[in-house]
């Protein structure tokens, strides 16, 4: 069934350009997003939710992946492994220079194991040893979810781009990414009329 612009903030997906950016008509003008930064938030907000909630539901990897790194990096994240533990991702030492990564969030799905690791050792380097992980819960969320999120340049079908706009309308803080970018602009048919000479 034809999904109704005018139920809906965000309006329907009518398109999506440059596998990057879906285009939904709104009752009155456009809006378009940002697939990956909006994808991003509401995973974030995800993890978040659930780390209030009792904890992040881990998946365990059929083939555990070794992440191979230089020692202070491998050691900064051993040093975290419980922290990490309960934010869904068990990892472990696999000699001097490498860990080896056993399960990682559920909601994250198919995550790029490597980025996200990295990702954290550095952030780790930047926070130091004082700061419990619990403080940084936002900034640790944003670097997993930026590794297990829709990516720029992947096509979506039209149900999934309207599953990702109403769950866009569901989610707290949704219209930012982590990175305190914009996930969507809207133009309303006022303004589209005046780039026109309408008005």
């Amino acid at each position: 069934a034809e999904q109704s612009t005018a139920e809906y903030p965000l309006g329907v997906a009518r398109a999506q350009v440059h596998a990057t950016y879906v285009i939904a008509q709104t009752a009155d003008g456009l809006v378009i997003v940002d697939q990956h930064a909006a994808h991003e938030r509401l995973t974030q907000e995800k993890i978040k939710t659930a780390m209030a909630s009792g904890g992040v539901n881990r998946q365990m990897l059929l083939i555990p992946e070794v992440v191979e790194m230089e020692e202070p990096a491998v050691d900064r994240l051993l040093a975290r492994a419980d922290e990490l533990a309960e934010m869904g991702l068990v990892i472990e030492g696999f000699g001097p220079g490498a860990v080896v990564v056993r399960e990682t969030p559920a909601l994250l799905g198919d995550m790029d194991i490597q980025g996200v690791i990295r990702d954290l050792a550095d952030d780790l380097a930047e926070y130091g040893e004082t700061i419990a992980l619990a403080e940084r819960i936002g900034d640790v969320c944003a670097t997993m979810a930026c590794h297990g999120s829709i990516r720029a340049g992947r096509r979506l079908n039209a149900d999934e781009m309207n599953r990702l706009l109403r769950e866009m309308e569901a989610t707290p803080h949704s219209g930012q990414c982590s990175h305190g970018r914009p996930t969507y602009v809207e133009l309303k048919l006022a303004d589209i009329e005046k780039l026109f000479g309408r008005r």
